[in-house]
């Protein structure tokens, strides 16, 4: 237990820093002007398209998710400890509530379901949805990925490299 708190605290503090939260909380206000590049991506059943990407530190970017799958999925962006700390969370949630997402309509992270300011959103199926995210600086690697149950394990994950 005193393993999973700290991972979750050192999680949280890395990640605090990389953008304001999502899965529904509010995002920071950006204009189209200060966007450097939008990155399209496509959230199948199980697996994102494209399967890595490289930025470059202070770069603002407009994540376009659409879900052309069946199911729900969401886009997570932190480092890999913040990750499974995120995952362990969305397991446990799942057995107490059955499904991960049962009664809220998406999990917020400005609920405090999670504890955390990892930018996210939740992605119905059909549907689009955006992040603006700002890359941070002295960062060599970070992921993204849909912690649903079993999702991540079927491969729903990517890497974020940083170029410079």
């Amino acid at each position: 237990m005193r393993k999973t708190l700290l991972a979750l605290a050192l999680g949280l503090t890395t990640t605090a820093a990389f953008a304001a939260p999502g899965h529904g909380g509010s995002q920071p206000s950006v204009s189209d002007a200060d966007i450097d590049r939008t990155i399209r991506f496509e959230a199948g059943d199980m697996w994102f398209d494209p399967e890595g990407i490289e930025v470059e530190p202070g770069e603002t970017i407009r994540f376009e998710v659409i879900n052309t799958g069946n199911i729900e999925h969401e886009f997570v962006i932190g480092d890999a400890q913040a990750q499974e700390v995120h995952r362990e969370m969305m397991q446990a949630m799942s057995g107490s509530h059955g499904d991960a997402h049962a009664g809220h309509g998406g999990h917020d992270m400005a609920e405090g379901e999670h504890g955390g300011e990892m930018p996210a959103v939740t992605i119905a199926p059909g549907e689009t949805a955006d992040l603006v995210w700002t890359a941070p600086r002295n960062v060599g690697r970070l992921e993204y990925a849909c912690n649903i149950p079993g999702h991540y394990e079927s491969g729903m994950s990517g890497k974020i490299d940083f170029q410079g």
